[in-house]
């Protein structure tokens, strides 16, 4: 027979066995710490702040050591939702902003704070409406670096006793009422509207001076030719009056060829478009007298001769009759002046010895 004691002795030793290896299964696991990278574990002994553990593995004293979780040590990103703020000019914007952080001190992170997220966000948005409220809009809208940087100040201040340190804070978004945001963008194309009139102004008034300088330069120019062309056409017709002049001395004409030539110039005068009224010159029935004297030998022999007497100018109110006046006394100067040849007897012809 199976001895009943001895069979239950043997199970009760299993039995405790087992339970001695799960319990010191349990120490063991209760002593051994692994903290990763970038966190720290906090240490409380009987409930009392012990130290702070550090990456890597930590040993423990079992059910006397009790590890709090494990404190982010990395920088941290928050965005918290837009908040009100009312501005200095009595306008409600609203506010996105984002928080940049990093825990220092992992005890003062949970100890000193209750929640250090909660706790930085609640001191962000009473921050940002002291600092937005002493500002206008406009100043609101264009002033961010001097809000971010006055936001980080005091928040690093605030923060520091709790283990955080506040590295950089931005103003995501402002955004205005949209009955504002209507009136700024009409005030903005307004403005834009202005500074293209003033640039289109600006290159009109650049291109008419230019226009201006270009037409003052033509004039200029054409002026120089004008007065170059001038002064050549007045030298060569000094020129040519010079040598008209000399030509004329070394000929030495007499009275009978100027007249003769003068009343050939007459036709020429009258035939001017311009010449509306033309006078006779009383000096006409003198070169008319001269030339028949040369040609007839009717000269006066002294001095005391009488001179013709010189008969007055007559007008003729038309161009027309003036150049018909000119030409008949041209014709007649001929006449005279063929019939003087025909009566002129030759010259005596030389002998031959």
């Amino acid at each position: 027979m199976v001895d009943v004691g001895a069979f239950v002795g043997q199970i009760f030793v299993i039995v405790l066995l087992v339970v001695l290896a799960i319990f010191v299964i349990v120490v063991i696991f209760r002593s051994i710490r692994i903290i990763p990278q970038a966190y720290s574990g906090v240490v409380e002994r009987l409930g009392r702040y012990q130290r702070t553990l550090q990456p890597g593995l930590n040993l423990l004293v079992p059910f006397v050591d009790r590890l709090r979780p494990l404190v982010d040590m990395r920088e941290q990103v928050v965005s918290f939702p837009p908040q009100p703020v009312i501005t200095e000019d009595n306008l409600v914007v609203s506010i996105d902003t984002v928080v940049y952080f990093q825990v220092t001190d992992a005890r003062a992170a949970t100890y000193e704070i209750a929640n250090y997220l909660s706790a930085v966000e609640q001191l962000t948005t009473t921050t940002l409406r002291n600092v937005v409220g002493g500002l206008n809009l406009e100043e609101a809208l264009t002033s961010r670096d001097e809000i971010n940087g006055q936001l980080r100040v005091v928040l690093d201040e605030a923060t520091g006793k709790w283990g955080l340190r506040v590295s950089r804070v931005e103003l995501k978004a402002i955004d205005p009422p949209h009955s504002i945001q209507d009136s700024m963008e009409k005030q903005m194309r307004a403005e834009r509207d202005r500074r293209a009139a003033i640039l289109t102004a600006e290159g009109s008034k650049q291109s008419q001076i230019l226009e201006a300088e270009g037409r003052r330069q033509a004039e200029i120019l054409r002026a120089e030719g004008d007065k170059q062309a001038s002064v050549l056409r007045a030298q060569g017709e000094a020129q040519a009056i010079e040598m008209v002049f000399n030509a004329i001395h070394v000929g030495e004409p007499d009275e009978k060829l100027l007249a003769y030539q003068y009343l050939q110039t007459l036709p020429k005068i009258a035939e001017s478009p311009s010449s509306k009224l033309w006078i006779i010159p009383s000096e006409l029935t003198e070169a008319l007298q001269g030339i028949g004297d040369a040609f007839g030998g009717r000269a006066p022999t002294g001095p005391s001769s009488p001179r013709p007497r010189r008969t007055p100018s007559t007008t003729v109110d038309t161009a027309d009759e003036a150049v018909a006046a000119a030409r008949e006394a041209a014709s007649a100067a001929d006449s005279i002046a063929n019939e003087a040849k025909a009566v002129t007897p030759d010259p005596p012809r030389p002998r031959a010895e």
